[in-house]
């Protein structure tokens, strides 16, 4: 069998059973919480958890704009926190209780697994999904903007499946002992005021994440990984703590004066973070049209999330969403070689990186292929985008040709460019 022939049945069979392996998961998790509040808490808290659950997920889709990450890869983030990281915590959050409670006397392991087993045993599931990807797939893993919106989606995923069972709870609560406004009032508090706790306590290992897939060094790469988790540790306790143990007064001081000023924290490295990549993106363009990968005319169209949206839409109203969606995937095409050359002139990535640049390369020559397939493509947009640079002519159809040119930083000229 040809490698390329093995490879594609990898590439499908790996994703094949992960999905069949997280959907026994989420097969189990909604045993479980079904015998403890019963078929109507199920459907109840699975109805109410959606509410916050899509303004979540849409938002870390959005801060992934500039390189969006593979979809299958995201799903599988969502269904990791919604399938295996729960079951998994509460299996083990529930046998340590019980241990706890043995050794310590009953009520302690309810006490101890909420201030100290639930964030050390929650955290280090999501996050063992992080490192995963900078394990076997740390090519997708391009900096901190892929730590967020992996930890992100994954604590959106475990978030969703533990506000089933609160929801649940509740209901169940307000069915049997005659009382309501319990599912509203957790409705308020998790859905309304929390929406992103869990996402923001796993953003903290995947900042970690992000700064060790951009470091050459080892050591490094364990350390900020470890730090991060300790964050997000440290404040998952803090959270759980004040709420549980303390609540009223010390609960809305821990809100009010850390959580809330962390998430505004968060949205400030986020859009430092999104003109850094733009900033990258655009010191790599010029040399793309020099070595002819791209046409010096799209240089200013690819340099702007604004100049991209409007090439799309000028596509689309004039030839359609098949169009637009060849020009969508030739836009990505460049962003993602324009990443991997910057992580290769930091000399973040090892050998394989020439591997991956081919690979990059190729892809992007495949995307403009299809684009240039359609010539209005290439060429509508610069209408609707002032004039035409002087001597601008139309691409070609096929891969542009390919020129020499220098090596990034880092690399040995005798190795530059990878033999294709």
């Amino acid at each position: 069998m040809l490698p390329t022939q093995k490879r594609q049945r990898r590439g499908v069979l790996g994703p094949v059973i992960g999905l069949v392996f997280l959907g026994i998961c989420g097969l189990v998790v909604i045993g479980l919480v079904g015998s403890s509040i019963g078929a109507g808490g199920v459907i109840v808290g699975a109805l109410c958890a959606l509410l916050p659950v899509g303004p979540v997920v849409a938002t870390f889709l959005w801060v992934d704009r500039w390189e969006p990450e593979p979809p299958r890869l995201l799903l599988f983030a969502f269904l990791w926190g919604a399938c295996f990281a729960a079951l998994s915590a509460l299996l083990i959050n529930s046998s340590a209780s019980l241990v706890v409670d043995q050794l310590l006397g009953r009520g302690s392991g309810d006490t101890l697994g909420t201030i100290a087993i639930a964030p050390l045993v929650e955290e280090a599931l999501k996050g063992a999904f992080l490192v995963g990807l900078l394990i076997f797939r740390r090519r997708e893993f391009d900096g901190i903007i892929d730590g967020i919106v992996y930890a992100g989606l994954v604590a959106a995923g475990f978030a969703f499946t533990e506000n089933i069972l609160y929801f649940g709870r509740a209901f169940t609560e307000d069915s049997t002992g005659g009382a309501s406004g319990g599912v509203l009032a957790v409705l308020v508090l998790r859905g309304l005021l929390s929406p992103f706790a869990h996402p923001l306590f796993t953003a903290m290992t995947g900042i970690g994440a992000g700064i060790a897939a951009n470091s050459r060094s080892v050591p490094v790469r364990i350390v900020s990984v470890l730090v991060g988790y300790v964050f997000a540790v440290f404040l998952h306790a803090l959270w759980n703590s004040s709420a549980s143990l303390f609540g009223g007064n010390v609960f809305l001081g821990v809100y009010g004066f850390v959580m809330l000023p962390l998430f505004v924290g968060m949205i400030a490295v986020v859009v430092f973070q999104r003109k850094r990549e733009q900033r990258i993106v655009a010191d790599q363009l010029p040399g793309f049209a020099q070595a002819g990968w791209i046409a010096p005319s799209e240089i200013t169209l690819l340099s702007s999330l604004a100049g991209r949206r409007g090439w799309r839409a000028a596509v689309g109203r004039r030839s359609g969403k098949p169009v637009a969606k060849a020009v969508t995937d030739y836009q990505a095409a460049v962003t993602e070689l324009a990443f991997l050359r910057s992580r290769m002139a930091r000399g973040s990535i090892g050998e394989t990186g020439m591997f991956w640049h081919e690979e990059a390369l190729a892809e992007l020559f495949r995307a403009r292929m299809k684009a240039v397939g359609h010539p209005e493509a290439l060429t509508v947009a610069m209408r609707h985008h002032g004039p035409q640079p002087s001597g601008w002519v139309p691409p070609p159809p096929g891969p542009p040709p390919r020129a020499p040119q220098p090596p990034p930083p880092g690399l040995p000229p005798q190795s530059w460019p990878p033999p294709r």
